[in-house]
């Protein structure tokens, strides 16, 4: 059996499968049967169901227990009784036949059309009676209250046999130079004929006149629709006493109201391709065309397409089981198919069982319609080697590739790759070792980026996870770590966190707060799940007596508040000693620099060689290369001598910096008190250096004091000289 679905309804072909040959023995057969796996999964509804060569139509008797199906070759009818699922009978006939109807209810009694322009009774025992019309015969039709045969072929005139009689009446002169199908309404009684002009003439038995005419071909014809010749009328049926369907030789069906000229629906089969059969669903307001190639089922009203049906081989003929979602099809093929689709209504009393085996493929697993065959495209051929089979009957296009046998696809892959199973067999072992330590203990394994932060969402998702099972009904939330969107983060080195940076150090103190915060709320959450009668209490045993919680969270605030003032603190003592060590730096490599220059200098005068260049440095203004001797003594020299040579100059150096040189000189005002004041004091001590006399014979040990170059007396005054 294979299953396919198109729009979503489920097809299944119950032929679908190996048949075996007629000449085998049944012990042989039974032998197939127990080997072969494909012959054991197909099912065989009916026994014995297909033709030795091709079947050409097929037919349901009206009490649904007979189905009889004509071919060749050699020409032939089979009976198949559903009830016993098997066939009832076979016969042969003399030549083919085109086209044949079952007048009774049941087998009994048959009409059959043949090529040679024969028209052959049976009844339930064989072959009755047989006669000729005087054309070849294309199609017939019997009108139940007159029991009168209309014959359709490749002549103007429409034959009538009247059965009840048993003679031929006066046939209808029509204005068409040849038939091909006709059909006769099964409530009015009006017949139809379809012309190879492509018209439809209607006929009322009862008066033996035409009562109306539609052209079909030109109304077929519509914006978009290409056709190769002139269409003519291929199929026709009545559904109702008002509703006909006209199938042309161009793949167009027209759906017609009897009450008017102009076509409801023109449905195209894209295929341009004769239709050979049309069928009304009554029960869904469906439509079965088929042609040659492919059956389609569609809504008569709007022409959307419900589903379709393209069987590997030609399609002669479709019927569908009345009252059922089953159809028979006879093939360009010894098989005739057997579909059945759920969606169009049950299975048949007969084979009831099939509503429970489809019931129980839809629960389970289904395997996928090309279950023998192997999609490949045209890139997988060149790589196989069989380019050259394109076209040919093992490959079969579809979409942008070809589906070709899997035993064929098989056997090819191990010639190109005889070490395919080699692979395999590796594969296969190293899966076996990887599930072998799945088993054992599982250690989490740390990025190469941001291992830290890593480690504390491990953690943290460890306590989620914890709380989550102490909970009913809690689940845990995805982690980061297997999150697809932040896996970057933890493979590519721009990504890494800089612990040392200064933001991360002034926000640190902020997340690791926050993250305990988080924690102590998450035991605390998991404290409440567990014991929720004794939250209250546990909660007053934590705070201290006296002390509320605002007060803890408040502690809390200030703690980290303290931590991010003292990392600002320590932020800016290393800037500043960074600062510091890169002042001492540049004025290390500028002390460096300025003796090589000196003593380059200094080489070059004495052996008279050229003047060498040196390049000054942004923010330097260069004065000459005394300067920089100068500044080199000025360095050297000692606190005392460089604040004597400031007072001396009456300037205020400041030295090279990392900012660069700055010199500032400035001149203290004084008001004219001050300075009356100082030049007082001034003339007073020119006078007492005047009046100073000699004291050096006055050496005394005992009255010597602690001043520069003189004594101290008692008295406590200061001064040089003796008192």
């Amino acid at each position: 059996m294979q299953i396919s679905s198109v729009n979503d309804v489920k097809i299944y072909n119950l032929s679908h499968g190996k048949s075996l040959p007629e000449w085998l023995s049944d012990r042989k057969k039974r032998a197939l049967q127990n080997k072969d796996v494909d012959i054991q999964r197909r099912i065989e509804l009916i026994q014995d169901f297909e033709m030795p060569t091709v079947c050409t139509s097929i037919k349901v008797s009206r009490d649904g227990q007979f189905i009889l199906a004509a071919g060749t070759y050699k020409p032939r009818i089979r009976c198949y009784d559903t009830y016993q699922l098997s066939l009832k009978f076979e016969r042969c006939l003399d030549s083919d036949v085109v086209a044949f109807d079952i007048l009774s209810d049941d087998y009994s009694k048959l009409v059959f059309l043949h090529c040679n322009r024969y028209v052959e009774f049976h009844s339930q025992h064989g072959h009755y009676y047989k006669t000729r019309i005087p054309k070849f015969g294309r199609d017939f039709a019997y009108h139940y209250p007159s029991c009168d045969l209309y014959f359709v072929g490749a002549s103007s005139e429409i034959f009538r046999l009247n059965l009840e009689q048993g003679r031929f009446l006066n046939s209808l002169q029509t204005d068409a130079v040849e038939h091909n199908v006709c059909d006769i309404n099964p409530v009015h009684q009006l017949l139809a004929s379809g012309t190879a002009e492509g018209k439809v003439e209607c006929w009322d038995p009862r008066v033996r006149s035409r009562v109306g005419m539609l052209d079909c071909a030109l109304s077929s014809v519509t914006e978009g629709t290409e056709v190769e010749g002139l269409p003519s009328v291929s199929a026709l049926k009545f559904n109702g006493s008002l509703t006909m369907a006209v199938g042309t030789s161009t793949g167009q069906v027209l759906i017609y109201d009897l009450r008017s000229s102009r076509p409801l629906l023109v449905k195209d089969h894209y295929y341009g391709l004769p239709i050979k059969s049309v069928n009304f669903q009554d029960h869904l307001d469906l439509v079965l065309t088929a042609d040659s190639k492919i059956i389609k089922i569609w809504n008569k009203d709007t022409g959307k397409v419900f589903s379709s049906i393209e069987p590997q081989t030609n399609i002669n003929d479709v019927c569908i089981y009345p009252g059922s979602g089953m159809l028979f099809t006879a093939n360009e093929d010894p098989k005739m198919n057997t579909f059945y689709i759920p969606a169009l209504g049950p299975a048949p009393r007969w084979c009831s069982f099939l509503d429970n085996l489809t019931e129980e493929l839809e629960e389970s697993p289904e395997s996928t319609v090309y279950d023998d065959y192997k999609f490949v495209t045209r890139k997988d051929l060149e790589n196989l080697g069989l380019s050259h089979l394109v076209g040919s009957s093992l490959l079969r296009a579809y979409m942008h590739g070809f589906f070709m046998d899997i035993r064929l696809y098989h056997k090819v892959k191990t010639m190109a790759n005889p070490f395919a199973y080699e692979e395999y067999r590796k594969d296969k072992i190293r899966q076996k070792i990887e599930e072998s330590r799945a088993q054992r203990v599982q250690i989490k394994k740390l990025p190469k980026v941001n291992k830290e932060l890593a480690l504390k969402l491990m953690e943290e998702g460890d306590d989620e996870a914890e709380l989550s099972a102490r909970k009913k009904k809690g689940k845990a939330l995805p982690s980061i770590l297997s999150d697809e969107r932040f896996q970057v983060m933890f493979e590519n080195p721009d990504y890494q966190v800089e612990e040392q940076s200064e933001e991360f150090r002034l926000l640190n103190p902020i997340v690791s707060k926050v993250g305990q915060k988080r924690r102590k709320k998450l035991r605390l959450l998991a404290k409440q799940a567990t014991d929720a009668e004794n939250a209250e209490a546990n909660q007053e045993e934590e705070e201290p007596e006296g002390r509320g919680s605002s007060d803890e969270s408040s502690d809390d605030d200030k703690s980290w508040v303290d931590e991010v003032r003292e990392q600002r603190r320590l932020i800016y003592e290393e800037g500043r000693d960074r600062r510091r060590q890169e002042r001492k730096q540049q004025d290390r490599n500028t002390t460096l620099l300025d003796q090589d220059s000196t003593q380059n200098h200094a080489q070059g005068r004495k052996q008279g060689q050229q003047p060498r260049f040196f390049q000054i440095k942004a923010g330097e203004e260069f004065r000459s290369f005394g300067d920089v001797a100068r500044k080199q003594k000025l360095q050297k020299a000692s606190l005392e001598e460089r604040l004597k040579l400031e007072e001396r100059s009456g300037t205020v150096n400041v030295a090279d910096t990392a900012v660069g040189s700055k010199q500032l000189t400035f001149t203290l005002k004084k008001s004219e008190q001050q300075q009356r004041q100082q030049q007082a004091e001034r003339e007073h001590h020119e006078e007492r250096k005047k009046l100073r006399r000699s004291a050096g014979h006055l050496s005394s040990e005992r009255g010597r004091g602690r001043g520069r170059g003189g004594f101290r007396g008692r008295g406590g005054s200061r001064g040089r000289g003796h008192y």
